[in-house]
C-alpha cells in the first residue's frame, strides 16, 4: 500500500471516531429530548433549579436554559479542560479523575442549592460523565484528600468503573441518591448522558439521583478485593465498617437516558458503512487492556473477506499500573495492538484507533492512540524500545515518538470509549 492510501485509512478511521463524538453531542441530545419530554413546570411559587454535572454538563446546561422559563437558578461543574461560559449561571472548573479544592467547593455548592428547595420547586439535574471526581462531597470525618487517595488506589487497581463507583457513593454526600435525599421534598428530573457500558444509571457519575450500586460491606469487599484496603485512610476504613444509615425517603425523581456508547457506536457504525463494509462486534469492550487487545485482535483474525473491512468495538477497559510512565487506557490498548503486528502479517495493511469520546485518556491532553503495522518500526526508530514503554506504562510517550497519538482537545461530552480496526484490501485483492 502507498503512504498516500496509508493516509487514508488513517484519516477514515478518524472520521468514524469523530463521528461517534458528534453523536453524543450533549446540546443535540439534551434537544431531542426535551421534545418528547419537556421539563415539569414548578407550583405556584416555586423555582426550578439546575444543576449540571459532568464533563457535557455547560453545553448540557445551556440547551437547558432555553426552555426554563420563570424564576430559576442555575450551575454547572466541569473539569478544566471544557471552559465554555453559560451565561445565566454559575460555572465552577475542578480537578478530574482526581478531585480537588475547586471539586469541593462545587459540592458545597450543589449542598446549599439543594437543601433551600421547598415542595413547591422543581429540580432538573444534567448528568453526564466525570460527576464522581468534578463535586466531591465527603461524608462527615472524611477529608478531601483522604477522599482523593481513595481515587487514586481504585484508579490503579483496575477496578471497574462500576465497583469504583460503588465505593464513592458510601463516602460522599451527594452520590448513590444523595441529591434526592437533599431536594427533598422538591420533585427531581434527571437527564443523564451515559459514559457506563450497559447504561446502569447507579454507575453514571456514581448515580446522584438513583439508587446505591450496593452497601458499605460491599464496598468494603471491593477494596480488600482490589488490594488496597490495608492502605485506606483510618476514617476510610472506620465509616466503611460502620452500620448503614437509616436513608430518608424521596418524594418523586424520572430519570432520563438521553446518550450512550451504544448510540454512538451506531452512528460510527454508519459512519464506517460509507466506504467499508462494518460491523459492531462488541458494545461491551472491557476488562483489563491485555485481555482487550487479544479480543480484538482475535475478531481481526477471524474476519474472512479479502475486501476491506471495518470492526467497530466500545466500551472501557481498565489499566494495571505496574510503572511510572504517562498514559491511558486508549494509548495503552493502541501500542499493545502495534505490537501485534507480526500476528496480522503482510498481506493487507491496517490501522487502528482507540479514543476515549471526551478527548482526553488519563492525565494526559492526548483521547488516545491510533496505531498502524509500522507503529513500532517508528518507536524504534526513535531510539525507544516499546516492550520496555509497555512495561513502564508508558504509552504515551511511545505513541508520541512513532507520532500516533490521537489529539482532540475536549469535546465537551463523554460516551466512554471507541475502538475501530480497519482492514485494506488483500495486496492481491483487485482495486
Amino acid at each position: 500500500m502507498t503512504a498516500r492510501k496509508q493516509i487514508h485509512l488513517r484519516q477514515r478511521a478518524r472520521a468514524i471516531f469523530d463521528r461517534a463524538v458528534k453523536a453524543a453531542d450533549p446540546s443535540l441530545a439534551m434537544r431531542n429530548r426535551l421534545a418528547a419530554n419537556p421539563f415539569p413546570t414548578p407550583a405556584r411559587g416555586g423555582r426550578t433549579i439546575l444543576i449540571a454535572i459532568g464533563k457535557a454538563a455547560p453545553a448540557m446546561l445551556c440547551e437547558a436554559l432555553q426552555y426554563v422559563a420563570g424564576d430559576h437558578e442555575a450551575m454547572a461543574v466541569t473539569n478544566y479542560e471544557n471552559d465554555m461560559e453559560v451565561p445565566g449561571a454559575t460555572v465552577i472548573r475542578a480537578g478530574h479523575p482526581v478531585p480537588d479544592e475547586n471539586g469541593l467547593l462545587a459540592g458545597r455548592h450543589i449542598i446549599g442549592m439543594l437543601s433551600s428547595t421547598t415542595e413547591n420547586d422543581q429540580v432538573i439535574t444534567l448528568i453526564s460523565g466525570g460527576g464522581s471526581a468534578l463535586a466531591p462531597a465527603p461524608v462527615a470525618g472524611v477529608s478531601l484528600q483522604e477522599k482523593a487517595q481513595v481515587n487514586r488506589l481504585l484508579l490503579s487497581s483496575g477496578t471497574d468503573i462500576v465497583r469504583m463507583n460503588l465505593v464513592r457513593q458510601q463516602l460522599s454526600q451527594l452520590k448513590g441518591g444523595g441529591f434526592l435525599r437533599l431536594a427533598a421534598p422538591a420533585s427531581v428530573t434527571s437527564y443523564i448522558l451515559s459514559d457506563v457500558i450497559g447504561d446502569d444509571l447507579r454507575a453514571v457519575a456514581s448515580g446522584p439521583t438513583v439508587s446505591p450500586i450496593g452497601t458499605r460491606a460491599e464496598a468494603r469487599q471491593v477494596c480488600k478485593e482490589a488490594g488496597i484496603w490495608s492502605r485506606l485512610p483510618a476514617s476510610i476504613q472506620t465509616h466503611l465498617e460502620c452500620e448503614e444509615e437509616n436513608k430518608e425517603a424521596v418524594r418523586e425523581v424520572r430519570n432520563h437516558l438521553i446518550g450512550s456508547n451504544r448510540l454512538s457506536l451506531e452512528a460510527a457504525c454508519a459512519e464506517a458503512s460509507r466506504g467499508f463494509p462494518a460491523r459492531i462486534v462488541s458494545d461491551r469492550l472491557t476488562g483489563d487492556v491485555s485481555d482487550a487487545a487479544g479480543a480484538i485482535a482475535r475478531a481481526a483474525l477471524t474476519e474472512k473477506s479479502a475486501s476491506p473491512v471495518a470492526l467497530l468495538f466500545g466500551g472501557e477497559t481498565t489499566v494495571q499500573i505496574a510503572g511510572d510512565g504517562l498514559g491511558g487506557r486508549n494509548q495503552e490498548l493502541a501500542l499493545r495492538i502495534a505490537m501485534l503486528a507480526d500476528t496480522f502479517g503482510t498481506d493487507r495493511e491496517w490501522v487502528f484507533l482507540s479514543g476515549g469520546t471526551d478527548g482526553r485518556d488519563g492525565p494526559t491532553e492526548a483521547a488516545g492512540g491510533l496505531a498502524d503495522a509500522q507503529t513500532c518500526a517508528r518507536i524504534i526508530a526513535s531510539d525507544a524500545d516499546p516492550a520496555a514503554m509497555l512495561l513502564n506504562n508508558d504509552s504515551n510517550a511511545a505513541l508520541a515518538a512513532a507520532g500516533d497519538l490521537l489529539l482532540t482537545g475536549a469535546t465537551g461530552t463523554n460516551v466512554a470509549d471507541i475502538q475501530v480496526f480497519l482492514w485494506a484490501a488483500h495486496c492481491d485483492t483487485p482495486t
